[in-house]
């Protein structure tokens, strides 16, 4: 088990059967979603300095890096373990393919912003971005390192974590009404105009809160 350390910048690997820890790696940045390809490979975005790294997980070492190019701040990672290819999300607005067996970026595209949750459907050939600005974007996989936008589904505003069914092909996006949010606090004033690093809607007193019993599942079907 490889757990990703945000505020440490690195990953803690576990033996889940002898439950305890082997040792933990320096990642060399702050990580947020990962994705395991199988094949003794482990991913995952470091949204601080924008690049995915390459774990090996036999020998727990990072075995490669690569930058995101103009996907800055990746968060969401998805993966498509057939043709070797990585889906960033990020927090810029676009999400980057990334041929992982090459180590490098091939292409952007544009996404909503805010995004948190990604995924991916072998079966449709889609890739799916879901976002705190009230969309999801979804992109079609023409070919390997070929793709394009093909709609934006409005959902709530700060509906930005997800899960894909690959068998029903449904996803399911969190979603809730959130409340005013507090009034600032003279730190809090002091970080006006800042960008929110995490994807949510932010007023002028910090993250707003959400609205007790309002939290609901959207279910988005094909």
């Amino acid at each position: 088990m490889f757990t990703f350390n945000g505020d440490a910048h690195s990953s803690t690997v576990i033996d889940p059967a002898a439950g305890k820890r082997i040792t933990t790696i320096d990642l060399g940045g702050k990580p947020e979603y990962g994705a395991s390809a199988g094949d003794g490979k482990v991913y995952a975005n470091l949204t601080d300095i924008s690049e995915v790294v390459e774990i090996d997980a036999k020998n727990a070492t990072v075995s490669r890096r690569w930058s995101t190019g103009a996907c800055k701040q990746p968060v969401s990672m998805a993966i498509d373990t057939k043709n070797h290819r990585l889906f960033s999300g990020c927090r810029s607005g676009v999400l980057a393919v990334s041929d992982y067996q090459a180590g490098k970026t091939i292409t952007t595209l544009p996404i909503g912003m805010g995004v948190d949750g990604a995924g991916y459907d072998p079966a449709t050939g889609e890739v799916f971005a879901t976002n705190a600005d009230g969309s999801m974007t979804v992109i079609h996989q023409d070919s390997p390192d070929t793709y394009r936008v093909v709609q934006s589904v409005m959902t709530p505003t700060g509906s930005r974590n997800m899960g894909l069914d690959p068998t029903t092909h449904r996803i399911f996006v969190a979603a809730a009404d959130f409340a005013a949010p507090p009034t600032p606090t003279p730190e809090g004033r002091a970080r006006q105009g800042e960008a929110s690093t995490n994807g949510a809607p932010r007023g002028r007193g910090g993250r707003p809160s959400v609205v007790p019993g309002t939290f609901k599942l959207l279910v988005i079907a094909r």
